[in-house]
């Protein structure tokens, strides 16, 4: 452990950036020293490649020539046994393409050059050859024509002249004849078959037949009975022996070409293969050796550049672990000091802070960090008590807000009851003045009737008219009273309970704008309605009236400010069972601007702030559209030409209760912000 503090130690010396400079420098010399040693052995490794590659190339070449050769004997074979220019042509094409192989390769090749003189005299023969026994088959096919063929001709017309002068079957000389007629057929078949086989059995047959024609022509000489049989017989005679000689010497020439088929053309073509398997047996034995000088050359790069990897692979795993040690050591005590740092222990010193290297600076900077946490500690038992703080009036903030929300859905309703009673108030007072005269004129009738005046028919009529007309008025009035009592009713308890029911959306539209009605008489506001009948929604009534009451009151006070006068329209539309329901609400009020438009369902955003605007109403209208009825809201206003809300929700709502816009933890859920047309 000491000798290797001291080793660490006098590293430590050294900057990091040089030591692992060090590493790469040893690193850097393996990798030159083994270039060096490699580049030495692939000049070796590359000439021994060369001569098994131009060994290779050699072999290539011969077996090129030994498989032109054999074709060209094959090809010469078969022209024998076929004549035709087909195969003379391709014969010539073979020639030329063997004589360009020893042009083209076997010259320029420095392992063929000895012997390609060789290759060159022996295909020369193989060649010749085939000039000479082309001029033979030439000789044996003219032989054939002129002195087989032509003759043959000449006696087959003979026999027509003979048979033609016979006259009848009954003559003594047609026995003779057909004797002499089927030996001539027998000897064409035979001499046909040995000229393309060169069967000996053939020429057997030939022979013999031509023997029995020239044994029938005396006798059918001695039978004929007219000197045109006689002239025919005496050529058929001369043609015979013509056709006998054309025989033999047709013969004679087919054994010559067979002869110089088998001394020309096949020893010669034996003669260049056996210089061909020489010189290949040849290059085996300098390919292998090349193969040797190859493989010893691998061997002994692969036995340096071990010894070479081992000794330097030594050298740089020591360096290599002394300068991991000289910053894995003192790493480990700034870790440490780290560790208890994170763990409070702020009384530990830091290790190493004495040393010059770049871990002495950081051993340095990790006790300013030490320094520094226990100035935060102290700070942060500051912020911990202002946080606290914070928490607090953060759910002071909360209530608060919620009050205000609270405040202004029961402002709304406020405004609602103080219309009402208004409303109320008029229907019941003309109600209470008529029953009041009534009741007085009733009074009077009933005096008249306890005077001893004669009561006049006039009189009766008149009283049953006022009567009349008081209980028509009476009952309008307490009908229009009980109308608005039954509409105000039915809105108060949809929205003082959030239960969940399923109702027409005209009769509920219905019954908040007759709640309505006297905001919107007192302000001058015209109202038109479209909503159709049996048009049901399963949701919150009391929700739905919460929305229709705050876009008007909103209208009212924004778009009609200042008195004045506007239309505001309400329509509703569906296009299925299934569909969704839209609801319009447009008013030709003052407008909104840009700027007004993408903020106006923020909440606590008001344009009259100073007239005791809370800047919650269209904040409700939008939460209780998305969230509680599960639908959409989009705006659509120009400054100046009214505004129009349009609501799309589904017939059955997929949210919650009414205070569905407050979580759990107090902390009001805003609304994402609606798409706004500018």
């Amino acid at each position: 452990m000491r000798v290797r503090s001291r080793i660490v130690g006098l590293v430590r010396a050294v900057p990091i950036r040089w030591r692992i400079l060090s590493i790469a420098a040893l690193n850097t010399a393996v990798v030159v020293v083994l270039a060096v040693m490699i580049w030495n052995d692939v000049q070796v490794l590359r000439s021994a490649w060369d001569d098994v590659r131009q060994v290779r190339e050699s072999d290539n070449t011969l077996a090129l020539l030994g498989s032109e050769t054999s074709r060209l004997q094959n090809l010469i074979h078969r022209y024998i046994n076929q004549p035709g220019p087909e195969f003379s042509a391709e014969i010539l094409q073979s020639r030329e393409a063997i004589l360009g192989t020893l042009t083209t390769h076997a010259s320029a090749d420095p392992m063929l050059s000895g012997s390609a003189a060789e290759l060159e005299r022996a295909t020369e023969r193989f060649l010749n050859g085939f000039g000479q026994l082309r001029a033979v088959q030439a000789q044996i096919t003219k032989t054939y024509e002129d002195q087989v063929l032509g003759p043959a001709k000449d006696m087959a017309g003979l026999y027509s002249i003979i048979e033609g002068a016979t006259g009848h079957r009954d003559a003594l000389i047609w026995p003779a004849l057909g004797r002499s007629r089927e030996a001539f057929t027998a000897l064409l078949v035979a001499a046909n078959s040995y000229y393309f086989s060169l069967a000996a059995a053939s020429a057997e047959e030939a022979r013999r037949n031509t023997e029995t024609i020239e044994k029938t022509i005396p006798v059918m000489t001695g039978l004929a009975d007219n000197d045109l049989q006689r002239v025919a017989l005496e050529h058929l005679n001369e043609r015979t022996e013509a056709l006998r000689q054309g025989l033999a010497k047709l013969s004679d020439e087919l054994s010559s070409r067979t002869e110089l088929l088998r001394n020309g053309i096949d020893a010669s073509q034996a003669e260049t293969s056996g210089a061909i398997d020489g010189l290949s047996v040849k290059m085996r034995q300098r390919e292998q050796k090349a193969q040797e000088t190859f493989d010893r050359t691998l061997a002994n790069i692969s036995r340096r550049v071990l010894s070479i990897a081992v000794i330097f692979l030594g050298i740089i795993l020591s360096a290599g672990v002394v300068i991991a040690l000289s910053i894995r050591l003192p790493l480990y005590q700034i870790m440490s000091a780290m560790q208890a740092i994170t763990s409070g222990d702020y009384g530990r010193r830091v290790q190493g802070t004495d040393a010059r290297d770049e871990i002495g600076a950081m051993a340095r900077a990790v006790d300013v960090f030490r320094e520094n946490a226990i100035a935060k500690r102290a700070t942060e038992d500051e912020l911990r008590a202002s946080k606290e703080k914070a928490e607090s009036a953060l759910l002071e903030l909360s209530a608060a807000q919620r009050n205000l929300i609270d405040a202004e859905r029961l402002a709304a309703l406020g405004g609602l009851v103080a219309g009402v009673t208004h409303e109320v108030n008029n229907p019941l007072g003309i109600s209470l003045t008529v029953a009041s005269s009534f009741a007085r004129r009733t009074e009077m009738f009933d005096a008249e009737l306890k005077s001893d005046t004669r009561l006049r028919r006039s009189q009766l009529e008149e009283f049953v008219r006022s009567s009349r007309d008081a209980a028509e008025q009476l009952v309008a009035n307490l009908n229009r009273a009980g109308e608005l009592i039954q509409s105000f009713k039915q809105v108060a308890v949809d929205r003082s309970h959030a239960e969940r029911r399923q109702f027409l959306l005209n009769e509920a539209t219905g019954q908040i704008v007759a709640s309505l009605w006297p905001v919107l008489k007192k302000a001058g506001i015209s109202l038109s309605l479209d909503v159709p009948e049996g048009l049901a929604i399963d949701g919150y009534p009391g929700s739905y009236g919460q929305i229709l009451t705050n876009l008007v009151l909103n209208a009212a006070n924004h778009a009609f400010a200042d008195g004045r006068a506007g239309t505001i329209s309400i329509s509703a539309s569906s296009g299925g069972p299934d569909d969704d329901v839209e609801i319009v609400f447009a008013d030709n009020g003052a407008g909104m601007t840009p700027e007004v438009q993408r903020r106006a369902f923020d909440p606590f955003f008001t344009t009259r702030r100073n007239e005791g605007g809370t800047g919650l109403g269209l904040h409700i209208v939008y939460t209780l559209v998305t969230q509680q009825f599960g639908g959409r809201m989009m705006l659509d206003s120009r400054l100046g030409q009214g505004t129009t809300f349009r609501i799309i929700m589904p017939k059955t709502s997929q949210g919650g209760p009414a205070t569905a816009n407050t979580e759990s933890d107090g902390s009001s859920r805003w609304p994402t912000r609606t798409m706004s047309s500018t």
